[in-house]
């Protein structure tokens, strides 16, 4: 029971930075309509810039400079390529997104090399005890902080004229345009969001028990996308849920892993992606998406 209860506060820390990375995926995908394929590489700068000023300038300022870096990147993608792309089909913008991944994932990378980098966090390897159980005190700060962001996101994205605009871009692109709301703005913004969203996410994937930030990365970033398809890709709420499945899956089947061997190793990597083929062949728009209507 004591290991059961481990497992999944673990599960459900780290599902909610996988909620936060959803959550990327969903604001683009609400306010575009555009796949971002490029969102790994956006919490890979993050976590770049963290590591790389947080000796110089300290930990929590670093932190500062690096959410406003993968802001500022998410913004410049959007201006420079989305915004200019003049193709009518956003599944080619899709795969621009891809381009734009390989280009600032094979920099970065090259620029790691086979280093780890620490991002000098001061949670550092302690442990919290409660009762009989044990957990990294990373994990609790990534889960308060994940809850916070995801609370304030919520909340502007229901009461502010910023998150109003969003909805009605969502809504109707056409409409809102006609009713005065600047799309390029709105959809910067949304970009900007998710990428300052990547670089906290960033963090918390690269703290203690993980060794540091590496060129893999991004392949743990990567767990955060079958949480956005399970929950839905125009639902903030469907963010949430599915990063929550999503982390406590890949928790307990990590933690059980040896007394499922007839599954084969790895599992717990494995498994965010079989719960979301699962997941679409019950309902192909996530368990919160939009499902389409058609006549016949």
């Amino acid at each position: 029971m004591i290991t059961f209860l481990e497992l999944l506060a673990n599960g459900i820390s780290v599902g909610t930075v996988y909620a936060l990375i959803a959550l990327g995926f969903v604001i683009i995908f609400k306010a575009t309509e555009v796949l971002n394929f490029a969102h790994a590489s956006l919490l890979l700068v993050g976590g770049f810039i963290i590591a790389k000023l947080h000796a110089s300038v300290g930990f929590w300022l670093a932190l500062l400079i690096g959410i406003a870096g993968a802001a500022l990147v998410g913004a410049l993608i959007e201006f420079l390529v989305i915004r200019r792309a003049n193709v009518a089909s956003q599944s080619v913008l899709a795969i621009a997104t891809i381009g734009i991944d390989i280009v600032l994932t094979t920099e970065l990378t090259r620029e790691i090399g086979a280093d780890v980098l620490a991002l000098g966090d001061p949670w550092r390897d302690q442990v919290l005890h409660l009762g009989a159980v044990s957990i990294a005190q990373t994990r609790v700060a990534a889960l308060v902080v994940a809850t916070a962001l995801i609370t304030a996101f919520l909340l502007a994205f229901k009461y502010t004229n910023w998150g109003i605009a969003m909805r009605a871009t969502a809504e109707d692109s056409e409409t809102a345009a006609l009713m005065g709301v600047r799309r390029g703005r709105v959809s910067m913004g949304a970009w900007a969001i998710a990428g300052a969203l990547a670089a906290v996410a960033a963090l918390f994937l690269c703290v203690f028990p993980t060794p540091g930030l590496d060129r893999s990365t991004t392949f743990a970033a990567m767990k955060a996308f079958p949480a956005a398809i399970l929950g839905g890709l125009d639902s903030t709420t469907g963010a949430l849920v599915g990063g929550l499945v999503i982390g406590v899956t890949e928790a307990l089947m990590s933690g059980y892993q040896n007394d499922m061997v007839f599954l084969g190793r790895g599992i717990g990597d494995v498994a965010p992606f079989l719960v979301m083929i699962v997941v679409l062949l019950i309902r192909p728009a996530g368990l919160f998406g939009t499902r389409e209507l058609a006549r016949v």
